[in-house]
C-alpha cells in the first residue's frame, strides 16, 4: 500500500476532483460512513457503554469528524460533539456538517476553556471513547495553550482514543510533536497512510493503524510513488514460490562469516537461520582462534571453516570466494582493523550479493568506503540499527531518529546499496528510489541475536533465489535482490509474531524466531495461494 505526504494526498485529490469530477463532500461522506463502521467493529460491545466523544477542529478532520458523528447517531449510538473553535472561525464544511449532525441528534456544545471539558469528563463516569478530529495533516504546529491544555486532558483520561487521519500535534510528514498531542490506540488513516506515522514521535502516537478507502480511483492511487508499507498487498511484489523439483546446487551455497571472542553465538544463529530457510548448502567461517568454541555449538547441517589471523594466509579463501551464491559478513565478527580488511576483500572480490551485519557495517563509513560500494558490479545490502547507521554515515543519531527516511534516501544516494534501517519501524530502502516501510512493533523482539537471524533470512534466501544468478543487467539483478529482500523482512517479522504468541514476548529469544519460521512460510504460502 502506498503511503503519502500531506502534499502528495493533496495533489491526490485535486486530480480526482478535476480529472474525475470527485468533490470533497464526496470524499467526507465516504470517509464518514466507513469510519463509523470501522469504530463499531472495532469497539464491539463496548461502543454502548458511554457516549462517543467528538473532538472537533474548523477544517476538513473536524467536518469528518462531525460527518462520522452523525453516522454513528443515525445507527443508534449517542455522539456528543465538543467544537473547540467559534463556529464563525470554522469551514464550510464544518458550519455545513455541524448542522446536519445536530438535525441527526448529535449533542454539540462550543469550549473555549479546558475546564468545561474537565468537568464533563468528572461528571461522566462511564468509560470513554475518544475521536480526536482536531486537526488532520496539514496542520501548523506548535498548537495553541488551549489546545496543549485539551490534549493533556485526553491523554490523562485514558480513554480508548481513535484518531481521525493522524493524532492532532503530531506533524503529517515528519512525525514530529512540538509540545504535545494526542495518544492515539487506533488511527483512522484517511484514503492512504501518512509518512508522519512512520517517523520520530509519530509512530509512538497513532496506534494501531486502519486505512479508511475515500473514493480515490485506483488509477491514481496506484500511478505513482515511492513510499509503501508491507502488507497483505505486497504478494506481487515477492519472489514466486519455489521450484518443488530443485536441488541444493538450485538452492544455492551461503557463506556466512563472523563470531570473535564471546561473540560466536551470533554467527551460530545467523548460519542456522541461513539454512533453515532453504539455503541448500550453507558454510559459516570464523576466526581461527574461535573455531573450536565455534564448531562446539553449531548445527551438524552447517559446514565450517576458519580465518587465519595472518592476512598473508586469506589467499585461498579469496580465491574460493565466488563459488558462493551469497555472502553474510558481520555477525560478531568483531570491530578491528583486521576485520575492516577482510569486510573490504569480501566487496572488492565477490562478483555476488553480499549482506553487510553489525561489525561489517560498525568497521565501515560512507566517508571513506563510498567508492567501494560505488564500484562493486553485484548487489550490496546493509542491515543497520539506527546507531550503526548514523556511524557509518556520519550523521548525527538524534538526526536520524527524527528524519530517517531522509537520511536513508540521501545515504543511498551515495553509495547505490539497499539498506535495511531497523527499528519499531523498520526502513527497506532500495536504489530504485523506492521506500518500503515495516511497521510490527513487537517489543518480544528487543533482544539479542534477532538481528543477527535477520541477516541469516536474507543471506539464505538470496542465495537460493536463481534469478539473481543468471547473467543479467544489474537493474534486473537489484529488482529480483528486493524482492528477495522483501520477503525475508516478511518472515522475519512474521515469525517473530508466532514466537510472541506461543511464549509471549518477555521469554522468547532469537533461537524463537529460527523456531517459528514453520508458521511464517505456512503463513507465507497461504498469502500467495489468494
Amino acid at each position: 500500500m502506498r503511503i503519502v505526504t500531506h502534499a502528495e494526498m493533496k495533489e491526490l485529490e485535486k486530480i480526482a476532483q478535476t480529472k474525475f469530477h470527485f468533490p470533497e463532500k464526496l470524499i467526507i461522506e465516504n470517509v464518514a460512513l466507513l469510519g463509523a463502521k470501522a469504530i463499531v467493529n472495532k469497539l464491539g460491545d463496548e461502543i454502548h457503554l458511554g457516549e462517543l466523544i467528538f473532538m472537533i477542529g474548523k477544517g476538513f478532520n473536524g467536518g469528518t469528524g462531525l460527518a462520522i458523528a452523525r453516522h454513528l447517531a443515525s445507527m443508534g449510538y449517542s455522539s456528543r460533539a465538543f467544537l473547540l473553535f467559534d463556529e464563525k472561525d470554522c469551514s464550510l464544511e464544518v458550519k455545513d456538517q455541524l448542522k446536519i449532525a445536530e438535525t441527526y441528534g448529535v449533542k454539540t456544545t462550543y469550549i473555549d476553556e479546558v475546564t468545561a471539558l474537565e468537568a464533563y469528563f468528572q461528571h461522566n463516569s462511564a468509560p470513554k471513547i475518544i475521536i480526536d478530529a482536531i486537526f488532520g495533516t496539514g496542520v501548523r504546529l506548535p498548537l495553541s495553550h488551549f489546545l496543549y491544555d485539551v490534549i493533556n486532558l485526553i491523554n490523562q483520561e485514558k480513554a480508548y482514543t481513535i484518531a481521525l487521519d493522524i493524532p492532532t500535534g503530531v506533524a503529517g510528514d515528519s512525525g514530529l510533536v512540538q509540545g504535545n498531542a494526542i495518544k492515539a490506540d487506533l488511527t483512522l488513516a484517511v484514503g492512504l497512510p501518512k509518512l508522519g506515522y512512520y517517523q520520530a514521535e509519530g509512530a509512538l502516537h497513532v496506534g494501531e493503524v486502519e486505512v479508511i478507502p475515500s473514493g480515490l480511483p485506483k488509477q491514481i492511487i496506484n500511478k505513482s510513488g515511492d513510499k509503501f508499507l508491507i502488507d497483505k498487498d505486497l504478494k506481487d511484489d515477492l519472489p514466486p514460490a519455489r521450484n518443488k523439483f530443485g536441488d541444493k546446487k538450485l538452492f544455492g551455497h551461503t557463506l556466512v562469516i563472523g563470531g570473535s571472542h564471546g561473540l560466536t553465538g551470533a554467527l551460530v544463529m545467523t548460519s542456522t537461520a541461513a539454512l533453515k530457510v532453504g539455503a541448500g548448502l550453507v558454510t559459516a567461517t570464523t576466526w581461527e582462534p574461535q573455531y573450536q568454541e565455534f564448531i562446539s555449538r553449531l548445527i551438524p547441517e552447517v559446514m565450517t571453516g576458519y580465518i587465519p589471523h595472518d592476512q598473508a594466509k586469506w589467499g585461498k579463501l579469496i580465491k574460493d570466494l565466488n563459488k558462493y551464491d551469497s555472502i553474510v559478513i558481520g555477525p560478531g565478527l568483531a570491530r578491528s582493523l583486521r576485520a575492516r580488511a577482510l569486510v573490504l576483500e569480501i566487496l572488492n572480490n565477490f562478483s555476488g550479493p553480499v549482506v553487510l551485519d553489525a561489525d561489517a557495517i560498525n568497521v565501515l563509513n560512507i566517508k571513506d568506503d563510498a567508492e567501494v560500494f560505488r564500484l562493486r558490479n553485484a548487489p550490496t545490502l546493509m542491515t543497520p540499527h539506527f546507531g550503526e547507521f548514523a556511524r557509518f554515515a556520519g550523521i548525527p543519531l538524534e538526526d536520524v531518529k527524527k528524519e530517517p527516511y531522509y537520511y536513508l534516501k540521501e545515504t543511498i544516494e551515495r553509495i547505490n546499496c539497499s539498506v535495511i534501517l531497523k527499528g519499531p519501524c523498520t526502513y527497506l530502502g532500495f536504489p530504485n528510489g523506492k521506500t518500503f516501510f515495516n511497521f510490527s512493533p513487537n517489543d518480544g523482539m528487543a533482544s539479542g541475536g534477532v538481528g543477527d537471524v535477520l541477516a541469516g533470512i536474507l543471506g539464505g534466501l538470496i542465495g537460493q533465489e536463481a534469478n539473481l544468478k543468471k547473467r543479467d543487467s544489474l537493474y534486473n539483478i537489484y529488482e529480483n535482490l528486493n524482492r528477495t529482500i522483501l520477503l525475508g523482512v516478511l518472515i522475519h517479522t512474521w515469525s517473530g509474531r508466532y514466537a510472541a504468541e506461543k511464549l509471549g514476548v518477555r521469554p522468547m529469544t532469537a533461537t524463537s524466531l529460527i523456531e517459528s519460521f514453520p508458521e511464517a512460510f505456512k503463513a507465507l504460502d497461504e498469502l500467495l495461494k489468494d
